[in-house]
């Protein structure tokens, strides 16, 4: 168990915790949620003692391992891939690198064979007979290959090495697991084989994720970071996020009989319930969820923006045409021969693991870049309104507030008080208007190019990546505001549930082709005939 006492914890000014009181116990993941810069991957590292507290302390119960997600991915340059895995493990590796040093010694000593005695009697029970098959089962469920185990760190990808860190953290069954932003750079693969891994998990796992679909198979309760305080509630991220909506909802409506509020409660826990999977989380949260009163549900002070994209006309039956589109880039070839028609009402995710098909398609469909060869053609009843996966061309050296920025894309009102009201709507209030576009951090960015995408009013949106460096509360308000969308789309995400909520078409570029399905993306990835068309097409 571990057990936080009395954590308090301020830079300068700033009040990031005062008084945490909170126990993790065994058998529970938490999914720790928060605003951006609310402090979470801080409370990690209070937790794992790299940063100490002003007041309070973290207690473990004796003898009981934590196991940290490291995010230097340089960190073992020199050491094996096996090896690193291992490490995971400090004390197991310890007593294997002492008792490696010892047979080495070519003047073996009565006492160096006492040691060794020692050493292999603490090594058994350290489980370490099955150490180096456990990593290698961790690597390989992970993607990792045989082949790349006896390597180098140096010698492997960036994406190899996130993923031999994340075995690193697992390995030996630690106690407690921090894990912050596991799913980063993973590819769909390696996050449902960590889903199943973290639902079976018998031990603590405290997890901080923007992945609402991660958050949602593998939580058991959300450890809720706000006004300064963490507080546990039951369930996975959705039933926290609906829940906390209903609380705002029933204290606003304080003329309300409280039966009536308790059966709008056990309806809405009846319905969670309902829709939960056959999965071991669902049923331990099943369980809690059926003891959660009235007074467990409390409003979140979360500020969601107002996304909503509205077209100035309706679209045609008519909206796009590809025909052989073929791109080379630096001398590979990344698109081959690519066709497709768009149809009224498509929503389509672009899905898959080349990104930079899918990106260089989406720049060929908004004009940004020429194909090779081949050709597209867009409806005369269309608009079309892009939003690229880098978008520093729209900021970098911009002397301008983000008044002036937005009223560049404001055709229909360019007066301050509609402009300081629309970005009020997107988060930006008060002085924060007054900023320079060129200093705004990268969930700022994505804000405002949103902003701009919904005053332009257009019938079809092209997105590439558009989740990426947004918290939790904007891809949740810009999922809503596209799955109301009544035109059409083509986009790219990393987002599981993003996809799946919005998309009712998903195209594959694969080397060997593509493959076009109308159908939503759990569909797509459950569909037995569509898994092995797609390994013809990647074969």
């Amino acid at each position: 168990m571990l057990t936080v006492t009395n954590i308090s914890l301020r830079f300068g000014d700033r009040k990031l915790f005062e008084d945490v009181n909170i126990k993790f116990t065994p058998g529970n993941c938490y999914g720790l949620i928060g605003a951006n810069g609310a402090g979470k991957s801080t409370f990690l590292k209070i937790l794992s003692g790299e940063v100490e507290a002003q007041t309070g302390d973290v207690h473990m119960n004796p003898g009981e391992r934590m196991a940290i997600l490291k995010q230097n991915h340089f960190e073992y340059e020199e050491h094996e891939v096996l090896k690193v895995v291992i490490m995971g493990h400090t004390r197991l590796y310890e007593v294997m690198q002492e008792k490696d040093a010892i047979y080495m010694k070519e003047d073996f000593s009565d006492e160096d064979g006492m040691r060794a005695a020692e050493l292999e009697g603490e090594f058994a029970e350290l489980n370490g007979w099955e150490a180096e098959s456990e990593a290698a089962i961790l690597l390989k469920g992970l993607g990792i290959s045989e082949d790349l185990h006896t390597k180098k760190m140096a010698d492997i990808t960036g994406s190899e090495k996130v993923k031999v860190l994340l075995a690193q953290a697992l390995f030996g069954k630690p106690d407690v697991l921090l894990l912050d932003e596991p799913t980063n750079h993973l590819d769909l693969k390696a996050i449902q084989w960590l889903e199943e891994f973290l639902i079976n998990f018998e031990n603590t796992v405290i997890v901080v994720s923007h992945d609402r679909h991660f958050l949602n198979k593998v939580c058991t309760h959300i450890a809720d970071l706000d006004y300064s305080k963490i507080q546990i509630y039951v369930g996975n991220y959705d039933f926290w996020y609906e829940s906390s909506q209903l609380a705002s909802k029933l204290a606003s409506d304080a003329n309300r009989k409280k039966e009536e509020k308790i059966k709008d409660l056990q309806a809405f826990i009846a319905r969670f319930s309902a829709n939960a999977s056959k999965s071991k989380q669902a049923t331990s949260r099943k369980k809690l969820l059926d003891k959660i009163t009235l007074d467990d549900i409390k409003p979140s002070s979360r500020r969601y923006p107002y996304v909503h994209f509205t077209p100035e006309r309706e679209i045609g039956n008519d909206l796009l045409r590809v025909e052989g589109i073929t791109k080379t880039i630096d001398g590979v070839k990344v698109l081959d021969n690519i066709s497709f028609v768009m149809n009224k009402d498509d929503k389509i995710a672009l899905v898959g693991g080349n990104e930079i098909a899918n990106t260089t398609l989406l720049k060929i469909l908004s004009g940004e870049m020429e194909p090779d060869s081949g050709t597209f053609k867009w409806g005369i009843t269309t608009s079309q309104s892009y939003f690229p996966k880098d978008n520093s061309f729209f900021f970098e050296g911009i002397d301008m507030n983000l008044v002036e920025w937005l009223r560049q894309y404001s055709p229909a009102d360019q007066t301050e008080s509609f402009l300081r009201g629309f970005l009020g709507r997107m988060l930006f209030s008060g002085e924060e208007v007054l900023k320079k576009a060129s200093v705004l951090s990268g969930g700022e960015k994505v804000r405002c190019m949103l902003s701009k995408m919904m005053l332009s009013g257009s019938n079809v949106l092209l997105l590439d990546d558009p989740t990426n460096h947004l918290d939790l509360e904007s891809i949740t308000a810009l999922n809503n505001g596209l799955i109301n969308f009544k035109g059409s789309m083509i986009f790219t995400s990393h987002d599981h549930q993003f996809i799946d909520t919005i998309a009712n078409r998903i195209i594959e570029i694969a080397p060997k082709g593509i493959l076009d399905k109308q159908m939503k993306y759990d569909e797509y990835l459950e569909d037995t005939s569509v898994q092995q068309k797609l390994e013809e097409l990647y074969a």
